[in-house]
């Protein structure tokens, strides 16, 4: 029996029971569709993290002090005084493979314009944070060397600042308090957004200088404290830039063993690394859950061949009355269940790239489907056609002809 016989046969058994062959491809459109919207929501998050990690910078190398304890409890990274302002200037001196550097000293105020006042954060930093950060200003500009210098007591806020405190108007050139202090602002940042960090338009730099001399003040035990140095490594010189900066933090602050490291140094790599985990656990749950769909839409195409089988058991008792094979039973019930399969699988890979588009269009991020993800979802179809359809088939071929023709 050649393959168009057996196809128009397999066809001609679907047809017999439409309603039934329709909510079988139904199970299948249902669970191909969720596998590729689900892996499409998954590799879109995925993007959507390394493009906030790029955002950060290039060639990024982030130092934050150690933790502080009371009463024996660790208060976290970051909480101790243990990086200075002299740390800064040491790394720029001595780490050739350093692009740049810049200090932040973060702290939350309150800022007043006119009747207005807000809470935010002010962050002191030097004149060289934008490029490192690849954070600019749309409007106006960012505090200089000079000023910075002279501790100028001029700013650049986020336009998150302008919406509260100048109603969207232009900022640039006005007054502004800082805890008392009176500053000029000079610039406003770029529209940036919120990462895992917060708000980054609700914030306002200040030359660091200005800061410790006006609003933060310095340490009784350190000096001049920073709550992190940002340092942008030349390219390729990544791990080089780590290597010099750990090393040159331990001779300055008397360390014998990595164990007393009393600061944390993570690149731009190590944090991608950690989202992309993440991420991909994210798709991993996600892909799962929609498997799930498959599996259901198999067992409906094992259970309604099952049917067919009993439904069917006097035809098949003929035609091996008149000469049909084990073969020609198997394959004629084999080609219709991967017939429903891949039916389901074209119209579940159809109805799967416009939902992801649609999901895409209504959420935070681009969905992305990608060509392995429709071939997998194509191969799994043919694949649970096969797998769920050969029992069925097999139990039909192996019918007596003699019980089957007594069958009613």
């Amino acid at each position: 029996m050649g393959l168009a016989e057996l196809f128009l046969i397999a066809w001609q058994g679907i047809l017999s029971n439409r309603l039934r062959s329709g909510l079988t491809v139904l199970g299948i459109v249902i669970g191909i569709a969720s596998v590729i919207t689900l892996m499409g929501i998954g590799e879109g998050a995925k993007l959507e993290a390394e493009k906030q990690v790029q955002a950060l910078g290039v060639n990024l190398i982030y130092i934050r002090p150690g933790s502080s304890g009371t009463s024996g409890v660790s208060m976290g990274q970051g909480t101790a005084p243990t990086l200075t302002y002299e740390d800064v200037l040491a790394i720029k001196e001595n780490c050739p493979a350093a692009e740049d550097v810049a200090a932040q000293y973060t702290s939350s105020f309150q800022i007043q314009v006119g009747e207005k006042n807000t809470s935010t954060t002010v962050v002191g930093t030097d004149p060289s944070f934008p490029d490192i950060r690849n954070f600019h200003t749309a409007q106006g500009r960012f505090f200089t060397v000079q000023e910075a210098n002279d501790s100028a007591r001029v700013c650049a806020i986020g336009d998150g600042v302008v919406e509260d405190l100048f109603s969207g108007g232009s900022a640039i050139g006005k007054k502004m308090l800082i805890r008392g202090e009176l500053f000029t602002v000079v610039g406003v940042m770029e529209h940036k957004g919120a990462n895992a960090t917060g708000d980054q338009d609700d914030q306002v730099f200040i030359p660091i200088q200005t800061g410790y001399s006006t609003l933060f003040g310095l340490n009784l035990v350190s000096g001049r404290a920073v709550k992190s140095i940002l340092v942008q490594a030349k390219a390729g010189e990544d791990l080089q830039a780590q290597f010099q900066i750990t090393n040159l933090l331990r001779l300055r602050h008397n360390i014998q063993s990595p164990d007393g490291d009393d600061f944390t140094i993570r690149t731009q790599m190590d944090i991608l690394q950690t989202a992309q985990s993440i991420t991909g656990v994210f798709a991993l749950l996600l892909g799962a859950t929609a498997s799930i769909s498959l599996l259901v839409g198999g067992i409906g195409i094992m259970n309604i061949m099952l049917v067919s089988v009993t439904e069917r058991t006097r035809e098949i008792g003929i035609r091996k009355a008149i000469g049909a094979k084990f073969r020609d039973i198997l394959m004629q019930f084999v080609f219709e269940a991967i017939i429903l399969s891949l039916t389901g699988g074209i119209l579940g890979i159809l109805l799967g790239l416009g939902s992801a588009y649609w999901v895409g269009s209504l959420g935070q991020w681009k969905t992305v489907v990608t060509a392995p993800s429709v071939v997998l979802s194509f191969l799994v179809s043919l694949g649970i056609g096969l797998f769920f359809g050969i029992y069925p088939a097999r139990k039909a071929a192996l019918l007596d002809p003699i019980v089957a023709l007594r069958s009613e």
